[in-house]
């Protein structure tokens, strides 16, 4: 245990953690190439068409994937926003800020894909749901941390104004959550429960939680990249970066 806490503290430094993610984002980008590859394939050309919803169905194999990862996502940035809150460690704001595009990408695509599926669905492209409606204020949270980073020229005086919005914003994720069943509400309840068995096609389901995997393995693989830039434009004045990028 001592030595796995050694480990933590070791790459907590964006010197030591910088190496080790260059490492790290090609793997992660392969595995997020092949998992997609699967799951579009089980998703739009060997899962079966939905008898009521037809083949309009099928952009739930980027749409729930990609509500499920805005979702986490925020979680983490949060997390790594509020270690840095606490422990003022320099890595925290940084994966914090690395996280955030992406989570507002997935945000976007969530309501943009939802968008698409509520048209022939609903008749409608956007109600004001309470399901649509927290998620789109998850998107507001993403674009407000991000301009609030940028407006503030000091790095760590923007993460840690950062990282109380982010923790306040927390909130939000369980209304997400739980709005399908806290309100009555068009959006339909969860497909996929850890405490029920699915509600659909088994071929459904696995093209559904590979899509995931996939959008997770993306979602790594671009913040340890994107965290890397940052590391290299905060620290350009140290000696370690001039001699990483001689």
């Amino acid at each position: 245990m001592s030595n796995r806490i050694a480990n933590f503290f070791h790459f907590s430094s964006p010197q030591t953690f910088y190496p080790l993610a260059g490492r790290m984002w090609p793997v992660f980008a392969a595995l997020g190439t092949v998992f997609a590859a699967v799951g579009l394939w089980l998703g739009f050309f060997v899962a079966p068409t939905d008898a009521q919803q037809g083949e309009g169905y099928r952009i739930i194999f980027v749409h729930v994937p990609a509500s499920w990862m805005s979702m986490f996502i925020y979680c983490v940035m949060a997390m790594w926003a509020g270690l840095g809150l606490a422990w003022n460690t320099r890595l925290s704001g940084m994966m914090a800020s690395a996280l955030a595009p992406t989570g507002a990408l997935f945000a976007f695509l969530s309501l943009w894909t939802g968008a698409l599926w509520g048209k022939p669905m609903w008749g409608t492209w956007w109600v004001w749901d309470a399901r649509l409606t927290s998620e789109l204020i998850l998107f507001f949270l993403y674009i407000g941390f991000l301009a609030l980073q940028a407006a503030i020229d000091d790095p760590r005086r923007a993460d840690k104004a950062g990282a109380v919005l982010a923790l306040v914003g927390v909130v939000n994720i369980p209304i997400i959550y739980f709005s399908v069943k806290w309100w009555n509400t068009l959006h339909q309840g969860a497909s996929v429960s850890l405490t029920k068995s699915p509600t659909m096609a088994a071929t459904m389901l696995w093209g559904m939680l590979i899509m995931g995997l996939a959008c997770w393995m993306y979602a790594i693989a671009v913040s340890l990249a994107r965290v890397r830039c940052i590391i290299l434009e905060r620290e350009r004045h140290t000696e370690w970066v001039k001699h990483a990028v001689a």
